[in-house]
């Protein structure tokens, strides 16, 4: 399989929150299949579905690699599963979530995984890091700013930390100030 660009989403509302999607990252970038190639700020913005949870933190990372949609999948569950996330309730409130949401020219409808993600365009906190990496980024013959200029909650998406564009090597201390 030829090397593809996979966009994830990156969030999560309980405990240290950055300190678990630093791990997060830090797990994927590790990985000898796996190559980060951009990261998003980070983002604060309220729960959506069960609105009744702490606020989350939201990013986007851009990833490069040769293996399956599907290993992709199941090594970002494994990170999950480490770091401590339990699957109770649709929607709920969670110690990270990695989702993945696009990868240029693959569209899948499996039980396990759907790409692009099927609600990725209807959501801000997923829109306004995945813009601030793939600014150009089409889906479906509409830029990711197309899509966010329709919602209406993306002033609920406020900065949290700033990532530091001058850094090359994703040393994840020095990109969330």
């Amino acid at each position: 399989m030829k090397a593809y660009d996979c966009y994830i989403s990156i969030g999560a509302n309980l405990g240290d929150r950055q300190a678990t999607m630093e791990t997060a990252v830090k797990s994927l970038q590790a990985s000898d299949k796996i190559q980060l190639v951009k990261v998003s700020s980070l983002y604060e913005t309220p729960p959506w579905g069960n609105t009744h949870q702490p606020s989350f933190l939201n990013g986007a990372l851009c990833v490069r690699t040769t293996i399956s949609p599907r290993e992709l999948l199941q090594i970002c569950q494994g990170i999950e599963q480490k770091l401590g996330r339990e699957r109770h309730e649709h929607w709920g409130p969670r110690t990270i979530d990695l989702d993945l949401l696009h990868i240029d020219g693959v569209s899948l409808n499996t039980p396990d995984l759907i790409l692009p993600h099927p609600y990725m365009l209807e959501r801000a906190f997923v829109l306004v890091p995945l813009q601030e990496i793939a600014p150009k980024l089409g889906i479906a013959g509409q830029t990711i700013e197309e899509y966010l200029n329709k919602l209406t909650d993306k002033d609920d998406v406020v900065l949290f930390k700033r990532m530091v564009p001058e850094v090359t090597e994703y040393d994840l201390s020095k990109v969330w100030q």
